[in-house]
């Protein structure tokens, strides 16, 4: 576990908050060109990590880079991408997710997706849950994910 992670989302917010960052992010905006669509929640019965998809478009000039996502309603909250290797399929953190210039990436059960421990509250299909994506330029935008049962497909 990171040392980021075991300081607690307490900590972490006040930190962040200290040095600035938390009122920054909140009122910044996504870097030029980048759009985000489709974006929802998987839900899983009896607590169990979800999974969140969405399609960042980027029609501008320059590449952009996902480095971090946030919500106040799940505690740990981390992006992911699922690889398939000798006919097993895993799953792994990655730091950061590269959107080139004038290219879409979209998240997806077998991809890049947003892993969702943890909820703060009771979330259930049909509810909304917000959730702040972090980019590297100090962009961040949130978006409200739609939460829909686990037989969903992907766009709706």
């Amino acid at each position: 576990m990171s040392r980021w992670r075991a300081l607690g989302r307490g900590a972490r917010c006040a930190l962040l908050s200290v040095l600035g960052f938390w009122q920054t992010a909140s009122a910044a905006a996504a870097p030029p060109g980048i759009t985000v669509t489709d974006a929802w929640v998987r839900w899983l019965p009896a607590n169990l990590p979800a999974g969140g998809y969405l399609t960042l478009r980027n029609d501008g000039d320059r590449p952009a880079t996902l480095t971090a996502v946030s919500s106040p309603d799940y505690r740990d909250i981390t992006l992911h991408r699922t690889s398939l290797r000798a006919n097993v399929s895993s799953m792994q953190p990655v730091p950061q997710i590269a959107i080139p210039a004038h290219r879409a990436v979209s998240f997806a059960a077998d991809g890049y997706h947003i892993m969702l421990e943890h909820a703060t509250r009771s979330v259930q299909p049909g509810d909304r849950v917000s959730i702040t994506l972090h980019f590297a330029d100090g962009g961040a935008v949130t978006v409200p994910f739609e939460v829909r049962r686990p037989d969903a497909a992907n766009p709706p």
